[in-house]
């Protein structure tokens, strides 16, 4: 099966306090595409300037993404700077200069427009919609968003939303679309607005998915050493996409696996700056993890 993912790549600068980097590889549809290609066929459709690099080309081409949908337009490639303190579950940004991702229109090629599985990553609703208006009969439609979105085009956030089968979002983004303090209120009222089953990502503290009136937590992966969490989100989206893309069925168990295989590409992603982790990463010690994780939270039999 095939996921198509239409979002951001990115040149990133990044400060924790373990380190640092400069102008890396980022991007909402890099951290996704990266991750879901360890389970399924992905096409990208993103816009990068005439500086982009042409060894992260390479490197996405390497891990075998579809960049047919890549466009390389005159103009500055979008760039973020941020900064993480000893709280990583926060970013502080420093700068960003959206340059040619300012105007980007997504124009989906053909060949594009039958996949099975949409991610609309975080960008304008409006845009996510347009996405939606160019693809023809996906199996499953999901979307990631922000606060930014949610304050500035609510009324075009929950349009989108009407044809959304999986949210994804992190726990302050759903209080403030709901309205509501508690989660489980909010993954309520969010149901309301179309999406079947709803994921609020908590960071180290894991994810919940709400699922009619069926609730399951996992765990964020215990690691010793994190050393940049950007793009966690992106690449627990992959993994959940990539793994619900392989077993086609959307059930609760296969929701469930989902999850889980989502948090082991988040916690892979966040051991080292960019998408440095992925370049080594095999598919052997992501099912290492995931029966790591098994054991983690099995308490029936010891």
């Amino acid at each position: 099966m095939s996921i198509l993912v239409v979002g951001s790549v990115a040149l990133d600068t990044i400060r924790t306090p373990f380190g640092e980097v400069q102008e890396a590889l980022g991007g909402s549809a890099t951290y996704f595409s990266v991750a879901a290609r360890f389970f399924s066929e992905v096409q990208l459709v993103a816009v990068i300037g005439r500086d982009f690099p042409d060894e992260h080309v390479r490197f996405l081409e390497s891990r075998g993404v579809d960049l047919k949908g890549l466009k390389q337009i005159d103009g500055k490639t979008f760039r973020w700077e941020g900064e993480y303190f000893f709280d990583l579950n926060d970013a502080t940004t420093i700068r960003t200069e959206l340059n040619v991702f300012q105007d980007f229109r997504p124009a989906i090629p053909e060949e594009y427009r039958r996949a099975d599985f949409v991610f609309l990553a975080n960008i304008d609703p409006e845009l996510q919609r347009e996405v939606l208006d160019q693809v023809k009969d996906p199996f499953v439609v999901a979307c990631d968003t922000m606060n930014y979105w949610i304050r500035g085009k609510q009324v075009e956030l929950k349009n989108t939303l009407k044809k959304v089968n999986i949210f994804l979002l992190n726990e302050a983004e759903a209080r403030e679309l709901a309205g509501e303090a508690n989660l489980i209120k909010a993954a309520k009222y969010i149901h309301t607005l179309g999406p079947s089953v709803v994921i609020i990502k908590r960071g180290e503290y894991g994810a919940l998915l709400f699922q009619n009136e069926k609730i399951f937590w996992a765990p964020a992966y215990p690691l010793e050493m994190i050393c940049d969490p950007t793009g966690a989100g992106d690449s627990f989206a992959g993994g959940f996409m990539g793994f619900l893309s392989q077993v086609r069925k959307i059930e609760e168990g296969n929701l469930r696996r989902a999850i889980v295989y989502g948090s082991i590409m988040a916690s892979f992603n966040v051991e080292d700056f960019s998408v440095r982790r992925m370049v080594s990463l095999t598919s052997a010690e992501i099912e290492n993890r995931y029966r790591e994780f098994e054991h983690l939270t099995s308490f029936e039999k010891l």
